[in-house]
C-alpha cells in the first residue's frame, strides 16, 4: 500500500461521523484483526457475566479504563458521548437498591425507601457490573473498521459475500445520515422553525425523521442498482485486502484470558464469588 493510500485509509478512519468515538491514533490494538476485538469483549464480558459481585466486576472494569489508552480513541470524545453508561448503571443499582433482598444492618429507612447494607452491596455490584459488561464491548466496537470487519468474516468465517457487502455498505452511509441530519436541523433554525413548544418540536423531529427516511431509501435503492451493475452480487469474488491475524491478536487474547481468570480466581478467593447459577 502507497504512503498517499496509507494516508487516505487512516484520514477515513479518523473522520467517520458515524463512529460512536473517534479513532485518533493507529496503535496495536486498533491494527488488531476485528475478529480478535470481538472476541476480547466477549471474553471479558463473560467474566463478568458469570457472577454478580464487585470484585470480579471491578477487576475487568479497572483492566478496561487502564487499557483506554491502548485503543487510540478520543478519550475526550468517549468521556461527553459515553455519559449514560454510568447514567444507565446508576439507574440499574438504584433500582437493586430499593427492591433486593433486605439484609444487613439499615442505612437508610423514609417512608417506602429503605436501604440495608446488603441491598447497597447488590446495588454496588450491579453498578460495577453494568459498566464493566458495556464498556470493554463500546469501546472495541468504536475501534473496529467496517471494511477490516467484512474481511475478516467474509475470509475467515466464511460468511456469505453479498449479505457482508450489503451490511458495509449500510454501514458506511451511516456517516451521511449523521451529516444530513446536522444539515437539516441548522436549516431549520436558520429558518426559525427550530425550538417553541413539546408539540412543535415533536412534529419536527418527526418531519426530520420522514425526510431522511425518503433520502435513505433513494440512496439505498441507486447504490444496490449501482453494486448489482458492478457483478457485487456474483460468488466466487477477488479481494485487495487480505485479513490476517499476528503476534498481537495473540497476545491480546491471551492478556484478555488471564484478566477473566484473574477476575474469577479473586472473588473466589475473597468469598464474594455470586454466581447468576448456582451450583
Amino acid at each position: 500500500m502507497s504512503e498517499s493510500a496509507a494516508m487516505t485509509r487512516e484520514r477515513v478512519t479518523v473522520e467517520d461521523p458515524g463512529q460512536l468515538i473517534p479513532v485518533v491514533r493507529r496503535t496495536a490494538l486498533v491494527r488488531c484483526n476485528p475478529l480478535t476485538k470481538i472476541a476480547v469483549a466477549l471474553i471479558l464480558m463473560v467474566g463478568a457475566l458469570l457472577s454478580i459481585d464487585v470484585v470480579s466486576a471491578g477487576i475487568i472494569l479497572g483492566f478496561s479504563l487502564l487499557a483506554l489508552p491502548l485503543t487510540g480513541l478520543d478519550l475526550k470524545a468517549a468521556l461527553t458521548r459515553l455519559w449514560f453508561l454510568p447514567v444507565g448503571a446508576l439507574l440499574a443499582a438504584w433500582g437493586t437498591a430499593i427492591l433486593a433482598e433486605k439484609t444487613g444492618a439499615t442505612v437508610v429507612d423514609v417512608g417506602p425507601i429503605l436501604m440495608t447494607t446488603g441491598s447497597l452491596e447488590s446495588a454496588a455490584a450491579i453498578f460495577v457490573r453494568a459498566l464493566a459488561l458495556a464498556i470493554p464491548l463500546v469501546v472495541l466496537a468504536s475501534a473496529i473498521d467496517p471494511r477490516d470487519l467484512s474481511d475478516a468474516l467474509v475470509q475467515h468465517l466464511r460468511l456469505p459475500e453479498t449479505v457482508v457487502i450489503s451490511i458495509l455498505a449500510a454501514s458506511r452511509l451511516l456517516g451521511l445520515l449523521v451529516l444530513e441530519w446536522q444539515t437539516l436541523s441548522m436549516a431549520r433554525r436558520a429558518r426559525g422553525l427550530a425550538g417553541g413548544s413539546i408539540l412543535r418540536r415533536t412534529r419536527s423531529l418527526f418531519a426530520g425523521i420522514f425526510v431522511l427516511l425518503v433520502q435513505s431509501i433513494r440512496r439505498g435503492t441507486t447504490l444496490a442498482m449501482a453494486m448489482e451493475g458492478r457483478a457485487f452480487g456474483r460468488p466466487g469474488r477477488t479481494w485487495r485486502r487480505r485479513s490476517t491475524f499476528g503476534t498481537a491478536d495473540a497476545v491480546v487474547l491471551v492478556l484478555a484470558v488471564v484478566v477473566a481468570v484473574v477476575a474469577v480466581a479473586s472473588a473466589l478467593v475473597l468469598g464474594t464469588w455470586n454466581p447468576i447459577i448456582p451450583g
